[in-house]
């Protein structure tokens, strides 16, 4: 036996080398349980010699002596197939008293590949089977200890996993909630983004939008636009679309997600074109009937979102992009050519079986008659707009026959355009006059008129200027 002195949070600690007896005493251990049967009495045997070694090494500070002798004890009973004797054996080293920290993470750690076996192409855990006793073990030893975060967020997820698929989905979402996985630091940004994501699925299964938005809110962005992480942005895309389409039904939010899901695997695909010369951008082999699938989608609810700068922006850049010009997107490079041009348009649209045979646009009665009735307002707004560029003042009549709408339609399409700030427009219904253009006071008269002359002024003399140095030139 060897005594040596070694440094320990600034202070002097005796070290007693126990190696060479920890060896005989898990030999010991190992010959008793492989001697006979290896009953019960013989395992209790077994781990009474190692439980008085470990306390040895624990006081001895032989940190290396204790680790091996924590794993002997574990895997002794891992082998008798005990598992009461293991969760209690578990508990018992990890929560001695003064146990170093080294030895309560090589327990966690020994134990963590008996319970999560595995990954599934889609990387979540794959959990071994009546094994929820032990995860919970394990939760308990690693609750609170920073050095064993990310062992306590992985057991977390498969804990989740077994609760789920036991169909107890709030409960899954609860326990997955109680980890706060973006302070972790021992975590890789892959581990973090993934474990977010499964609590953003969780909440969303058990209709928690709330909870949704703000566990989404988590998720940076940056890192996802980083390389290798496009399957992850995929995941995150369609949660999103999930939660907009579920609960908020926003459109425009469902064409900003589109549109990002495009883009995506539009680079995704290009990426394998590159990696094989034989691939294509149009070869069936690639994603490209779902990019164009996608950006099909976009256009779609950019027709059902609302009219403002930035939906006005986002058709503009679908617009140009050249793989809207693909034949199988003829319909719709001409429904963003419809909308974006100041002409009344038609409802139904020319190309509205191809929009709504996309997928997104629901196969529910329900959810279609919602997106249908949407478009219809829409297209209603856009052709009381285009009216509004032209007209100062029209009859209602007149207005409602251009429009395709009854009087009343009219009257509560105009009201609701005026209410969210569309449109400027007020109705005489006496008269039946509509007017578009507000009346202007005698001083707002006078400054236009005194600015537009001041204009041309300003034209005249730099046109004079422009002749005069000419005429120098010359």
């Amino acid at each position: 036996m060897m005594v040596e002195e070694t440094k320990s949070g600034g202070q002097l600690e005796q070290r007693i080398d126990c190696s060479v007896e920890a060896a005989e005493k898990i030999s010991q251990a190992r010959a008793l349980i492989q001697d006979g049967s290896a009953t019960e009495d013989k395992l209790k045997e077994a781990l009474a010699v190692l439980a008085a070694m470990e306390k040895r090494c624990r006081v001895g500070n032989d940190v290396v002596s204790l680790c091996k002798v924590c794993e002997a004890s574990i895997q002794i009973c891992k082998d008798c197939r005990n598992d009461e004797a293991l969760i209690a054996t578990i508990k018992t080293l990890a929560t001695r008293r003064s146990q170093k920290s080294k030895a309560v993470a090589t327990i966690v750690q020994m134990v963590m590949p008996w319970v999560i076996i595995g990954v599934d192409p889609e990387g979540s855990p794959v959990v071994a089977p009546n094994s929820a006793k032990l995860i919970e073990t394990l939760r308990d030893i690693t609750d609170g200890k920073l050095f064993l975060e990310a062992e306590r967020a992985r057991l977390t997820r498969a804990l989740a996993k077994l609760k789920e698929e036991s169909g107890l989905i709030a409960d899954a979402a609860d326990c997955l909630q109680e980890v706060h996985v973006e302070t972790y630091g021992s975590l890789s940004k892959r581990e973090k983004i993934e474990f977010i994501l499964e609590q953003m699925r969780l909440t969303l299964a058990k209709e928690d939008y709330v909870r949704a938005s703000i566990v989404s809110n988590k998720v940076n962005r940056t890192i996802l636009s980083e390389e290798g992480m496009e399957s992850l942005k995929i995941k995150f895309l369609k949660l999103m679309i999930a939660y907009h389409h579920l609960h908020t039904k926003d459109a425009f939010e469902l064409a900003k997600d589109y549109h990002q899901m495009y883009l995506t695997l539009l680079a995704i695909s290009d990426k394998q074109a590159k990696n094989n010369d034989e691939m294509t951008l149009s070869s069936p082999s690639t994603n490209s009937s779902t990019w164009i699938e996608a950006l099909q989608t976009t256009v779609l609810f950019l027709a059902l979102s609302p009219f403002g700068m930035e939906q006005q922006d986002m058709l503009n850049r679908v617009r140009i992009d050249p793989n809207l010009g693909k034949k199988n997107c003829d319909a719709f490079k001409a429904t963003v050519e419809l909308l974006l041009k100041k002409e009344i348009a038609p409802y139904p649209l020319p190309h509205q079986k191809e929009l709504e045979a996309l997928e997104a646009f629901g196969k529910e009665e329900e959810t279609s008659s919602y997106w249908r009735s949407l478009l219809h307002k829409r297209i209603n707004q856009h052709n009381i707009r285009v009216a509004s560029q032209y007209y100062r003042r029209i009859r209602g009549a007149r207005l409602a026959d251009l429009v395709r709408l009854s009087s009343a339609e009219l009257e509560e399409e105009i009201s609701s355009m005026v209410s969210d700030g569309s449109v400027y427009a007020k109705i005489d219904r006496p008269n039946d006059i509509i007017r578009f253009a507000a009346t202007k006071s005698p001083d707002a008269i006078l400054t236009a008129w005194s600015n537009d002359i001041s204009e041309l002024l300003s034209l005249v003399e730099k046109t004079t200027h422009l002749i005069n140095k000419e005429m120098t030139a010359q």
